[in-house]
């Protein structure tokens, strides 16, 4: 067997392109997903039990079934369910959006119970409301906490969004795959879309380093 990669860097530019729509779906799911985590891990630790049940049974859900499963629930069930077909686009971005808001909300519920519990007893001595408490003393430090655990999500995230060529987004996977197969040779287009992502996970974990240095610069 021989491998000619040169006969695919024509084609390259093309199966660039899939990092622009790859990084539009994990950014957007990402900054959604950590809004419904924030909320959800507010749930678990509420005094209200119902809250604590609903985001707890999210989680199992959402963390005890595959991600293309969800994917796949979203983008096929919708005729049945809502009476129109969502686009691969917003299906590709809802799924992750559940699906790492359950994940994420675990990670959030963990930081704000390291925070030291004397912080918010002296918080509610003075009067403090407990959103503004939350907000702005409980959340920030929980946050500068966990921040390597939330980058090691969005770069699960980043990863596992190649799935998204099951229901035909055209990311980086979905045009290794039709540059294989109009030279019918898979192997070196799928090689060099693995080189992509593993640059992408590269370079994002030097940017979450990055990042965690500077915050632990301004303590």
């Amino acid at each position: 067997m021989e491998l000619d990669f040169m006969q695919f860097i024509p084609s390259l530019p093309y199966i660039l392109k899939g990092i622009l729509v790859t990084l539009k779906i994990v950014a957007l799911a990402a900054v959604l997903g950590f809004v419904f985590g924030i909320i959800l891990s507010l749930f678990k630790i509420s005094n209200i039990k119902i809250l604590g049940w609903f985001a707890d049974f999210y989680t199992s859900i959402f963390r005890g079934t595959p991600l293309v499963l969800q994917l796949m629930l979203i983008y096929f069930g919708s005729p049945q369910i809502f009476g129109f077909q969502i686009e691969p686009y917003t299906a590709a971005v809802l799924s992750f959006s559940l699906n790492s808001g359950a994940y994420i909300s675990e990670i959030i519920r963990a930081g704000i119970l390291a925070v030291d519990k004397g912080q918010q007893e002296a918080a509610m001595a003075l009067g403090v409301p407990y959103g503004k408490m939350m907000w702005d003393i409980i959340l920030p430090q929980a946050l500068k906490n966990i921040l390597p655990a939330l980058m090691n999500e969005f770069i699960t995230l980043t990863k596992e969004s190649a799935i998204v060529t099951t229901i035909g987004v055209m990311d980086i996977m979905r045009r290794s795959y039709q540059v294989g197969a109009e030279y019918y040779s898979y192997f070196e287009p799928l090689i060099m879309a693995g080189i992509i992502y593993y640059l992408m996970v590269i370079a994002l974990t030097f940017v979450g380093k990055a990042v965690e240095r500077r915050m632990r610069r301004s303590d």
